[in-house]
């Protein structure tokens, strides 16, 4: 079976998303890439019957090459996320948090250090139909210079070098935003100034292996 080992960990990604509460329902979608190819979750699968079987193969231009289901609908957004940057797989959630978090501002500001494991404030792609060109592009602006964005009224999207940092990515961005709409309920959260998030991004390039995504 091609790329075996990517497929399996896409199938047990996708059932751990939903574990983690990170998805409700087929919601949601994961990818690795591997050189030309792209593993894909196939579309409207119920996660606890996906098998590595079932997890698609595709070029990047989006050519199936062993699909024996149709892939995600966000494939397109998947296939933007690996042209403009260095990722090799994308984690795409429908977390509540998040999702919240999408229809209230433009970009999560920097309430807590870790929003350095993003490069900085989380932006806000702006609104499109899922599964078009259109949100590709904007998910393809959000993620300049950053690890992480959300989609405004949809959800969110992380990437790593591999599987493992782009998932803990989201488990920390739905964090920070359940932090973010914790504080704001109650007043006017004290934000931390750029300086300081520049600094912990550099801490963070010599924090553990390449690619580091958690903090003692």
């Amino acid at each position: 079976m091609l790329l075996e080992a990517e497929r399996g960990l896409v199938a047990g990604y996708c059932r751990r998303m939903v574990a983690d509460g990170l998805v409700v329902g087929t919601s949601g979608n994961i990818s690795v890439r591997s050189g030309e190819l792209v593993a894909i979750s196939p579309s409207g699968i119920d996660y606890q019957e996906l098998s590595a079987e079932l997890v698609g193969v595709h070029r990047l231009d989006g050519t199936p090459v062993e699909a024996p289901r149709q892939p995600s609908t966000e494939l397109p957004m998947h296939l933007a996320a690996y042209r403009h940057s260095d990722a090799g797989a994308v984690v795409h959630t429908h977390s509540t948090a998040a999702t919240a978090v999408s229809t209230l501002v433009d970009e999560l500001p920097p309430i807590h250090y870790l929003i350095a494991l993003f490069g900085g404030p989380v932006r806000v792609a702006g609104y499109a139909t899922y599964g078009t060109t259109a949100l590709a592009e904007q998910l393809t602006a959000a993620l300049a210079g950053r690890t992480g964005c959300l989609l405004a009224n949809h959800g969110a999207v992380t990437i790593g070098r591999t599987l493992a940092p782009a998932y803990s990515r989201a488990t920390y961005l739905e964090w920070l935003c359940e932090v973010w709409l914790l504080a704001s309920a109650h007043g006017t959260p004290r934000l931390l100034p750029a300086e300081e998030i520049q600094r912990v991004v550099a801490k963070l390039a010599d924090y553990g292996p390449r690619d580091q995504a958690a903090l003692d």
